[in-house]
């Protein structure tokens, strides 16, 4: 796979399909971040979220490095995380 068809695949699923099947993505990981502050006794942020879930499929690549599915999400989910935050300062 092509990173130019990562990138697009990518934005296809973050920017129209998940948004579809989940609704918005910034309430999504603010509600995933209560969840997970709740649980883990400390705060989570939307971005740490995104961050996270980036690096649970860094570590599914690493088992499987061969599934392009990973790669995606993985760009999918950095991208999000960069918008839960003024990356611009």
């Amino acid at each position: 796979m092509k990173r130019n068809e990562v990138l697009d695949d990518a934005k296809q699923k973050v920017t129209v399909d998940r948004a579809a099947d989940h609704g918005d993505m910034e309430s999504n990981f603010n509600s995933i971040a209560a969840y997970w502050s709740e649980y883990l006794g400390q705060k989570i942020t939307a971005n740490d979220v995104g961050l996270m879930m980036t690096l649970l499929k860094i570590a599914r690549a690493r088992g499987n490095p061969y599934h392009e599915d990973n790669y995606v999400d993985g760009a999918g989910y950095l991208a999000c995380a960069a918008e839960c935050v003024d990356v611009n300062g």
